[in-house]
């Protein structure tokens, strides 16, 4: 997979659509004010809002600009009517694949009085796309590529990555990938998710999924470090804003822009669909972070992974 596009704002402004491959989650979120009590109850603000890292970048990369967002994903026969029914109204065209024998995939978003979230995540029907569900078809007026991190997670959907991002190769349409949880990398191993994104042009960590992928413990010093590997790296910090780094040095430190924080959830998602969106409309890295930073702020700010809805 090595090889393609430059990975910058040049490789496709106003090039066409932004295809996202990833993944389409039921989100139960349970803000809690007090410490969780173990053994008893625990007052929450519980809310079912529609999620996924995949899902959650498409419907911000619509609310900040893209005229144009495609969605690939699999889904439960449980949930897949109320999933599209909220792309569509988000202004997403979803491309989605209905699973008969998995239910839709389900993530507990536990989220406390300092708006940080733990997750616990049933994968469901996330992890069996396939490559059977692909089609070069489907990069039909595309100019970019977007895979979620969560896919390479499983022998199965990797090998949709693989596919789709070979096609997006021959076709020259750059690809970036969000390597999504620091955990599934953990138990998958750094040296196995970068074996499987060998080839990518843009690759969009937080922190620690660069730590962990670098065994750099200096967000700066990892981000250069994956920049020897991708052409273009950008770390998220959260609320210290982003790092762009290309060709083994930090080209720049974006600051975040100011929020209130409420729930973290989906922050990075919301990064990445501005961000990508910037890309298209033929931005450069530093500007299409500062995008994403002004996203990342607007989500927090709100419940939920994703933007109101237009």
């Amino acid at each position: 997979m090595s090889g393609g596009p430059p990975a910058g704002g040049d490789a496709g402004g106003d090039s066409g659509a932004l295809l996202i491959v990833g993944d389409v989650v039921t989100d139960v979120v349970a803000r809690h004010r007090t410490p969780l009590t173990h053994g008893t109850d625990t007052a929450a603000e519980i809310r079912t809002l529609p999620g996924g890292a995949g899902a959650n970048a498409a419907c911000w990369a619509v609310a900040t600009g893209c005229a144009d967002v495609r969605l690939l994903g699999r889904v439960g026969a449980d949930a897949a009517g109320w999933h599209e029914e909220r792309l569509r109204a988000a202004g997403v065209r979803p491309l989605l694949v209905v699973d008969d024998e998995a239910a839709t995939a389900t993530v507990v978003s536990l989220v406390d009085a300092f708006a940080e979230r733990t997750f616990l995540t049933d994968s469901g029907a996330v992890l069996r796309l396939c490559a059977a569900d692909w089609s070069d078809s489907l990069l039909d007026g595309v100019g970019r590529l977007h895979i979620s991190g969560y896919l390479f997670f499983a022998a199965t959907s990797r090998q949709v990555v693989r596919a789709a991002a070979e096609s997006a190769r021959a076709r020259g349409i750059p690809v970036s990938v969000d390597p999504a949880s620091a955990g599934f990398i953990a138990n998958l191993g750094a040296e196995v998710f970068l074996a499987a994104a060998d080839g990518v042009h843009v690759l969009l960590p937080n922190t620690d999924e660069a730590r962990l992928l670098t065994g750099v413990p200096d967000a700066e010093k990892a981000a250069a470090e994956l920049s020897r590997r991708f052409p273009l790296v950008v770390v998220t910090l959260g609320p210290d804003g982003a790092l762009v780094a290309a060709d083994g040095v930090v080209t720049a430190r974006v600051p975040a822009a100011r929020a209130r924080a409420v729930d973290s959830t989906g922050a990075g998602d919301a990064f990445n669909g501005a961000f990508l969106a910037a890309l298209l409309a033929g931005a450069d890295p530093v500007t299409a972070a500062a995008a994403g930073c002004r996203a990342g702020a607007l989500s927090v700010a709100r419940p939920g992974g994703r933007p109101p809805l237009p």
